[in-house]
């Protein structure tokens, strides 16, 4: 087994085609092959290491993909300095295998009352502090309200209504009723389990 991943691993090319042009051959070291039926497998191999890398600080960690989520109660001074801790280990770790972070996604989401607002650090820039985040389509705000992601959504949905209304010429009421269902009905259902409001 090990010889065939190693050989799947080894020696890959790439090529960009655009239209009937071919760009020059690049070798290819790291990464996996897209569309490939082993590719999302060995990117859970090559990414678990850090769960266990992350929760020996004693924090909560959530992984989807390549979205890291760090969660930690912060009750006193260590609990900040255990989190940024946490944080440098993650920096030390996507620079030693190469993994680039995207800082500009990158934030604290403060959920409760806090004595003072802690200043974190994501190697030399420091994490700004939202009143409210998207994660994974979902909008989360401090409080915890379902209230601006169904604002969010609501908004989203009317665009694309609107678009349709716009785009279709026909007015035929099942036309208008699939492309309802094709385009609008699946922003306002994705994950309403979730967000299912109950004080909206």
């Amino acid at each position: 087994m090990l010889s065939w991943l190693i050989n799947f691993f080894t020696g890959r090319t790439h090529q960009t085609k655009i239209d009937f042009t071919l760009s020059e051959v690049a070798l290819l070291y790291s990464g996996v092959v897209q569309g490939s039926g082993i590719g999302p497998l060995m990117f859970l191999v090559y990414i678990n290491e850090l769960i266990y890398v992350l929760e020996e600080h004693g924090i909560i960690v959530k992984l989807f993909a390549d979205d890291v989520k760090m969660y930690a109660k912060i009750m006193h001074d260590v609990d900040i300095v255990r989190l940024q801790c946490a944080i440098t280990s993650l920096v030390e770790w996507a620079s030693e295998w190469q993994l680039g972070i995207s800082v500009e996604k990158c934030c604290l989401l403060n959920i409760g009352q806090l004595a003072h607002i802690p200043r974190l650090y994501l190697g030399n820039s420091e994490l700004p502090i939202v009143p409210q985040t998207r994660d994974l389509g979902v909008v989360l705000c401090d409080s915890l309200s379902p209230t601006p992601h169904v604002n969010d959504i609501v908004s989203r949905a009317h665009k694309r209504a609107m678009l349709i209304s716009r785009a279709f010429i026909s007015r035929d009421v099942s036309t208008l009723i699939r492309a309802y269902s094709t385009y609008v009905r699946p922003v306002l259902e994705y994950n309403s389990v979730i967000w299912s409001p109950y004080s909206c």
